[in-house]
């Protein structure tokens, strides 16, 4: 036995120890329920155990360590040949019970025995087959070769179409009971263990188990929750093969060291570096990356992409559009990260019904545009196809015929493919993509995933079309309601110089009718030099600040001294000061003395009182003119555009109530047909908002 005891041996069972009670610990964690992941389970746990004690014996040289990793070797055994029983006696595709026959079930319970048996007789040294170890060979030799049998009626039960999901596991257990039958069969022959097959076999049951962990990931009828993640394979992939590389590289590196003469250093260490060299650019090399992801998709997995991974993946390029890339370029590199294509553009419709290319990315600018309605369009809309045209360069249909396809399509040779963007029934524009920088095959699960992120892309061009639609009509909505306030004010602007010139005829030579006159003339002058500003910046010409309502209220009555009757500011009332636009706030203000003069005959009286009222100031404008109805002022005076006046336009009541509200204050009306009118404007003071500003900033 002392030949056994190798450093080899023991670090060769360690690792299938470490790997075995790893996998272990996953499948009883993710087990759910299920005969056939009970019965796997076992034979992983076992398989752990096994080595482990193997592992001891090498580490240690205990013989009853060796005598129990044999004991338990035939528990393994058992474990798996129930495993496999398990699955041979599901429900057969064609309805019956059980697609197993009848001979499995007691034959791995009269092979178990019998291996069991051999154990015993070389434990306990009875010599029934010759020597007592000839006796054990024989026993776990046929012990082996059942095995085989077994797991060649179990993969010829499994269907065509399933076999994909248990070949790792055939390949892996076939591949360990091959492996136990030549060295039993070695041992029967030679009456010997050969150090060096014992000790491989602790790596081989190692690297079978990730086939194993393979084959549970692709059948969920296992009930384990077991997956193998695409990136985890491609990176595993990945290192695997440059670590093999790296091997390779510097087993001949030592070659050359060693019958290099006084060159082998050299040479060494330059094959080293180019080596090295050579695996970085593979490794930043899309076209390589792109080559080793296709390889994988095709030999490792039933379906080439991971559809929750790629959707996340082009939900996730969409939404961070503005991190460097535009909307446009964003979905652009979504596509093409699909296909492995290297870039493309996306063509937009505009404003003239045409199709341009509105964003590119890894590919130069074509003016190219294609005309709305037609052939082109129209079959895209209608048939919802990615054009392949690689497949109509070779010759080979790809559903549309070539007087659909536009001339730009044939003139630019680095188009692959056009896919195209339709949202709610509308084509919203279409994405070219470059030739990819490997061999695609672009087969139905490829062209179905294309049009999902297309469809997921045009909704995120037309919900962006839409929002620019809605912040341009709702600039327009906002420049025309300015509008609408400073016709409004041109309009009591015109009334004030008509009714200048209507008195001009009778007062002219009158002193203080012309000194009045050039006043006026001089304030409409001023108010229409602002309002021309504030129309053309589309902005308020000024910011708030305190206005003192007295100086504010004494000038419009003055401005409305020459109507009938003559407004009177009631005097008397305190210095009051709030925060407001002087010209808009002497605006509303005005137009409230302006109605409330209009409402009055010559005969009546209107007047402005200025009182303070706790922490506001209030003003009120009175009239005796003839008054509005309850109904009137609840559902018409402060709508916009809604108006008794045969001159007016129904928007200054509005704009008074909208800019009182903004200012924090409110506005009421008080009103009886043929008695008069009321309006309480009141505003909080201008110390007040000041403290209330202040106390924010020092919170």
């Amino acid at each position: 036995m002392d030949s056994i005891l190798s450093q080899f041996s023991a670090w060769s069972y360690a690792f299938a120890a470490l790997l075995h009670g790893l996998f272990g610990l996953y499948l009883v964690v993710a087990w759910r329920k299920g005969r056939q992941g009970i019965f796997l389970i076992a034979a992983v746990v076992t398989s752990g155990l096994w080595a482990a004690a193997n592992w001891a014996f090498a580490a240690s040289g205990w013989v009853w360590m060796f005598q129990l990793g044999n004991l338990l070797d035939v528990l393994r055994m058992a474990a798996w040949f129930g495993f496999l029983v398990a699955m041979l006696s599901q429900p057969a595709a064609g309805g019956s019970d059980s697609a197993l026959p009848g001979w499995p079930r007691p034959g791995v319970l009269a092979v178990v025995t019998l291996g069991a048996v051999g154990v015993a007789c070389f434990t306990l040294g009875l010599p029934a087959y010759g020597t007592p170890l000839r006796t054990w060979a024989a026993t776990s030799l046929l012990t082996s070769v059942f095995g085989l049998v077994l797991l060649e009626l179990f993969y010829r039960s499994v269907t065509e179409r399933s076999r994909w999901g248990v070949k790792p596991l055939a390949l892996a257990l076939g591949g360990l009971f091959a492996f136990d039958v030549y060295l039993y069969s070695e041992m029967l022959l030679f009456s010997r263990i050969h150090p060096v097959i014992w000790g491989v076999r602790g790596f081989a049951h190692a690297l079978a188990l990730p086939l194993v962990a393979v084959s549970a990931s692709r059948n969920p009828e296992w009930t384990f929750r077991v997956s193998v993640s695409r990136h985890v394979v491609f990176h595993s992939t990945a290192l695997a093969g440059s670590g093999l590389y790296l091997l390779i590289i510097a087993a001949a590196g030592y070659y050359m060291r060693y019958f290099g003469g006084e060159w082998g250093e050299a040479l060494q260490l330059a094959l080293l570096f180019g080596g090295v060299l050579f695996l970085g650019v593979i490794f930043v090399s899309g076209a390589s990356r792109a080559r080793l992801k296709v390889f994988l998709a095709k030999h490792f997995f039933a379906y080439r992409y991971d559809y929750r991974t790629e959707w996340l993946g082009v939900t996730q390029a969409l939404s961070v559009a503005g991190d460097g890339l535009s909307l446009g370029e964003s979905v652009v590199k979504a596509l093409a990260d699909l296909v492995e294509s290297p870039g493309g553009g996306v063509w937009l419709r505009d404003a003239n019904g045409c199709y341009s290319q509105q964003a590119r990315l890894n590919m130069p600018h074509y003016g190219i545009q294609e005309r709305e309605g037609s052939e082109f369009t129209a079959f895209m809309l209608e048939r919802e196809w990615v054009v392949n045209l690689q497949e109509l360069r070779s010759g080979v249909s790809a559903g549309i015929k070539q007087a659909q396809l536009p001339e730009w399509a044939s003139d630019v040779s680095d188009i692959w493919l056009i896919v195209p963007l339709i949202s709610s029934g509308v084509l919203v524009g279409f994405v070219v993509l470059l030739t990819p920088r490997t061999p695609i095959d672009v087969n139905w699960e490829v062209l179905d995933l294309l049009k999902m992120a297309g469809r997921q892309a045009a909704s995120y061009f037309a919900r962006m079309q839409v929002t620019d639609a809605l912040l341009e009509a709702r600039k327009f909505d906002a420049f025309n309601r300015m509008s609408a306030f400073v016709v409004h004010d041109l309009k009591n602007l015109v009334a004030q110089m008509s009714l200048m010139l209507r008195n001009a005829e009778r007062h002219k030579d009158n002193p203080e009718f012309q000194a009045d006159m050039l006043d006026t003339v001089r304030h409409v002058e001023e108010r229409m030099r602002g309002l021309m500003t504030q129309l053309m910046e589309k902005t308020p010409i000024n910011q708030r600040k305190p206005v003192s309502l007295n100086a504010l209220l004494a000038h419009i009555v003055q401005s409305k001294r020459m109507f009938q009757p003559c407004p009177r500011f009631v005097e008397g009332a305190p210095e009051l000061s709030v925060i407001a636009h002087s010209e808009r706030l002497e605006r509303i203000l005005g137009h409230i003395v302006q109605n409330a003069l209009d409402a009055t005959s010559e005969h009546g009286s209107v007047s402005v009182e200025l009182s303070q009222q706790r922490n506001q100031a209030c003003i009120v404008v009175r009239d005796t003119g003839s008054g509005m109805s309850a109904a009137f002022i609840r559902e018409q005076l402060f709508k916009p555009f809604q108006t008794t006046k045969a001159s007016g336009m129904g928007i200054g009541a509005y704009e008074a109530q909208q800019y009182v509200q903004e200012l924090g204050g409110n506005l009421a009306v008080h009103s009886e047909v043929g008695v008069g009118t009321r309006f309480d404007i009141c505003l909080p003071l201008a110390e007040n908002v000041q403290n209330a500003g202040n106390t924010t900033v020092a919170n």
